[in-house]
């Protein structure tokens, strides 16, 4: 005996009342959007992490381009710094490499201006020594000015203790006091870096007239 369940489908959809067919294709449409709605999700799924993970890995790469561009940065300013003290290292060593050297020679300039200052100039013999001796001295020192070496010679100025050593101070009418009213010896600089002091002798104030007796 043939039953209801083994009928073909098309047997059964025509004993089927219009309401339980259309119930069935309306079930069997739900089944199906169901069913892609769910494939839907998992393909959507599976790309929203696939985005993630690139999203951290972009991440990941921008903080490192980031970290070693602040290296690059640093190590640039580093080198520059190495580089300037550097330039400065060897101008200083260039500028006061002679200062022993031209220290030693100064004693030889103090000897020829004593030999130009002992001379009698009346003396033909030794005007004749004299003017050699002040064109050895004018030779010496262009050459030793060549390199940086100038003379200080603070006659008539202010006292400077950076520059001038007192060795005595006296009293001088209508001299301002702290004045260089005598240089016994020269002093000398080195690219403006002092090799020696200037020996002075200095103004000082005169006393104070109590007016009270």
């Amino acid at each position: 005996m043939t039953t209801e369940s083994t009928k073909p489908e098309e047997q059964q959809a025509a004993d089927m009342s219009p309401e339980q067919l259309a119930d069935d294709i309306v079930k069997e449409a739900e089944a199906q959007v169901e069913e892609q709605h769910e494939h839907a999700h998992e393909v959507i799924s599976e790309e929203q992490e696939r985005i993630n993970e690139l999203e951290l890995a972009l991440a990941t790469a921008q903080a490192t381009v980031n970290d070693q561009k602040d290296s690059v940065i640093r190590a640039k300013a580093e080198v520059d710094n190495i580089r300037r003290r550097a330039a400065q290292d060897v101008e200083k060593a260039r500028k006061f490499a002679l200062e022993k050297f031209a220290a030693e020679l100064l004693p030889v300039v103090d000897n020829l201006e004593r030999a130009i200052a002992n001379i009698d100039k009346e003396d033909e013999a030794q005007k004749a020594l004299g003017e050699g001796v002040e064109l050895t001295l004018q030779s010496f020192l262009s050459g030793v000015e060549k390199f940086g070496v100038k003379a200080v010679d603070p006659q008539d100025q202010p006292f400077n203790p950076e520059f001038h050593q007192a060795m005595s101070m006296q009293e001088v009418p209508d001299v301002a006091p702290n004045t260089v009213i005598a240089v016994m010896q020269k002093g000398y600089e080195l690219n403006g870096r002092l090799i020696r002091p200037a020996m002075v002798m200095v103004s000082k104030a005169a006393p104070a007239v109590d007016t009270s007796a």
